[in-house]
């Protein structure tokens, strides 16, 4: 084991740190393409976080005409600071823009700038962190539903730096909720299903199969969630969704995770921490759990929390590590890649997060810098001949697995323009 640390730290020397957070540095999505999901723009840009103030990690949403605020942050590793504005767009529930002028949808004004930044203190990775509360006296919704937040550079829409997708949610139904095993008989070791009611008798529905619609999302990942734009029934104002060919989810398994709140020690599931012009982070190496029995392992389903005991305050004093993480290289699976995912990447399969074969050693490696904290994770197998990604073949799934629902309830009014978000029901299957 650590003879093949030492080879990777020897690697990572000679192929020299600075040259590798150059490249992260500028890479960048395309300048001036609105993306309608959580994208960040500018390589230099990490660490960033989206959640109600009331508990860090937590979902993006906020109830409408209520004090809760959203909290986003984030940290820019050029290290000189930058005008960065921000503004939101309306859309609807499938994340498409309501086209509504900003003055339909925002009070006071459309746009505001960041003005709570400051610098690291103390680190290696020298950053600026920037912070943003939302609502706030100069930016704050008029309308309940799903808005995009959009961070951009010196006042000008088209030089994005972050997107993030964001809920403001009235409470106008009521939800009811459960989970049960998959109608499949094939599947109901893996799968759990979700049976659903939504009770509106508070709103002027015309046409219930068309003027409501529910979406339904494991864990907060976007790329999994289920759309309901038909009830399976209709009992008085509650519409049933209970059809045994919807809203049927892989379990999947615990995520993995890793603790790097402290660099004065190994904490569970590291191998190595080595300290010199940058700080590295060697991972114990993973294998697949595919054919393991179900066991529970606590985690923060897919989450990370920016964190460091080493300090007063992680927001500035955290330093970046370059975490590697190794995977025996699968024997069963046809050709494909590997990917890590986990909201700490936004589940992203893209060249950032795909694992690299190494023949010699039979194994799958990757190196990312991230800042101190506890992460979750998991592996992802993409089908080299069907391109299709799926965790089970390296994960498992199971029934048995903890998991957070989210459903959101939207709505149009007769005649109106855009769908409002009128609903939110959290459900974990540890409280069945």
């Amino acid at each position: 084991m650590l003879t093949q640390h030492g080879f990777i730290f020897l690697m990572m020397r000679l192929l020299g740190l600075v040259g590798i957070l150059m490249m992260l540095v500028f890479y960048a999505y395309p300048q001036g393409t609105v993306s309608y999901t959580d994208q960040i723009y500018r390589g230099s840009i990490k660490s960033v976080e989206c959640y109600n103030a009331a508990k860090q990690g937590s979902f993006p949403l906020i109830h409408f005409r209520t004090d809760e605020q959203l909290v986003l942050a984030f940290d820019d590793l050029e290290g000189r600071s930058r005008n960065y504005y921000y503004t939101i767009e309306h859309c609807d529930a499938q994340w498409n823009t309501s086209r509504l002028l900003p003055a339909e949808y925002l009070q006071s004004f459309t746009e505001d700038r960041i003005m709570d930044y400051s610098y690291s203190s103390g680190t290696v990775q020298k950053y600026i962190h920037y912070q943003l509360r939302f609502p706030n006296a100069n930016i704050s919704p008029k309308l309940p539903g799903n808005y995009l937040l959009k961070v951009y550079e010196d006042n000008d829409p088209t030089r994005l730096i972050i997107t993030r997708r964001i809920y403001v949610a009235a409470s106008a139904v009521s939800i009811g909720a459960e989970v049960v095993p998959s109608a499949n008989v094939a599947l109901r070791a893996q799968n759990q299903k979700l049976n659903f009611q939504v009770t509106y008798a508070g709103l002027n529905v015309q046409n219930p199969y068309n003027d409501i619609k529910v979406v339904a999302m494991q864990n907060g990942q976007q790329q999994t969630a289920q759309l309901n734009t038909r009830p399976t029934y209709i009992r008085g104002s509650q519409l049933i969704y209970n059809d045994v060919n919807i809203n049927d989810f892989a379990g999947g398994n615990e995520f993995r995770h890793f603790d790097t709140r402290t660099l004065k020690l190994n904490s569970e599931r590291i191998a190595r921490i080595f300290k010199d012009t940058a700080n590295t982070v060697l991972l114990l190496g993973d294998a697949s759990r595919n054919d393991n029995a179900y066991m529970f392992q606590y985690d923060n389903n897919g989450s990370f929390y920016i964190l460091n005991q080493d300090g007063r305050d992680p927001a500035t004093d955290a330093d970046y590590t370059y975490v590697y993480f190794n995977f025996t290289a699968p024997v069963s699976l046809p050709k494909g890649d590997i990917y890590v995912t986990g909201k700490f990447n936004n589940y992203n399969l893209d060249q950032n997060s795909k694992l690299v074969y190494d023949a010699a050693r039979n194994r799958y490696t990757l190196a990312t810098p991230l800042k101190q904290g506890v992460y979750d994770y998991q592996y992802v197998w993409v089908n080299a001949a069907t391109q299709q990604d799926d965790s089970k073949p390296l994960e498992g799934s199971f029934f048995e697995t903890e998991n957070d629902y989210q459903l959101l309830v939207y709505y149009r009014a007769p005649g109106a323009r855009w769908e409002e978000l009128v609903g939110y029901q959290l459900i974990n299957t540890g409280r069945r």
